[in-house]
């Protein structure tokens, strides 16, 4: 009867570590595959951010050589016209809390605010102008971007000079040297602007920048 009694107690227990052991077994099998389930997913995630971060840093600008003058002529005017540039541009920052006072006794349209900002658009175009005409490593839509400033400054100074004399405003000084250098307006300014926008053509014909686009 004792035997019987522990055969089955042996028999009892075999099973119930069998059982056990499987259980074991499907826990662990489940938590495995739940694991390689969750690195799977942070491989992918990880993969598509890093693709996607390398997408975005492709897509920044990239620094381009300047483009080649088509004739030595035009990188002589190019420095000509970026030495003009830079002596106004030091000129009206010497004296900038002057010049802000002198573009606002221009009385144009809408009052101090307007003049405020057109004097300080004028020295921020004249200085990033220079990239361009000194042919610096920037990228292409930035030197773009540079060119058009250069067509931009002398229109402004020439819109200023046929405002003056179409005014009855008695302005002593035209501001192209800010209020460093008093020059007058008169005729003369109004020519002056003209050859300035002369030079940036000139430069802008020479050395014409090429946006480059990356290629898939």
């Amino acid at each position: 009867m004792v035997g019987v009694v522990e055969r089955a107690v042996t028999t009892c227990f075999f099973v119930e570590y069998v059982c056990f052991c499987n259980f074991r077994c499907n826990v662990l099998y489940v938590n495995l595959k739940k694991s390689a389930s969750e690195m799977i997913k942070i491989t992918t995630f990880v993969g598509i951010w890093t693709g996607d971060y390398t997408v975005d840093m492709s897509m920044l600008p990239s620094v381009t050589p300047p483009t080649v003058p088509k004739t030595v002529n035009v990188k002589s005017v190019a420095i000509f016209y970026a030495c003009i540039l830079t002596v106004f541009a030091l000129a009206q920052l010497f004296s900038f809390d002057d010049f802000l006072g002198l573009i606002e006794s221009f009385w144009l349209p809408g009052g101090a605010p307007a003049a405020y900002f057109l004097a300080a658009f004028i020295v921020i175009a004249e200085v990033f102008t220079l990239p361009f005409l000194l042919q610096m490593r920037v990228s292409g839509m930035f030197r773009f971007v540079s060119m058009v400033l250069g067509w931009v400054v002398p229109a402004i100074w020439l819109i200023l000079c046929i405002w003056l004399l179409s005014t009855t405003n008695a302005v002593d000084n035209i501001g192209f040297l800010g209020t460093v250098v008093m020059l007058a307006p008169g005729w003369w300014a109004v020519l002056f602007s003209l050859a300035l926008g002369v030079l940036a053509m000139w430069t802008s014909w020479g050395m014409w920048p090429k946006i480059r686009t990356k290629e898939k």
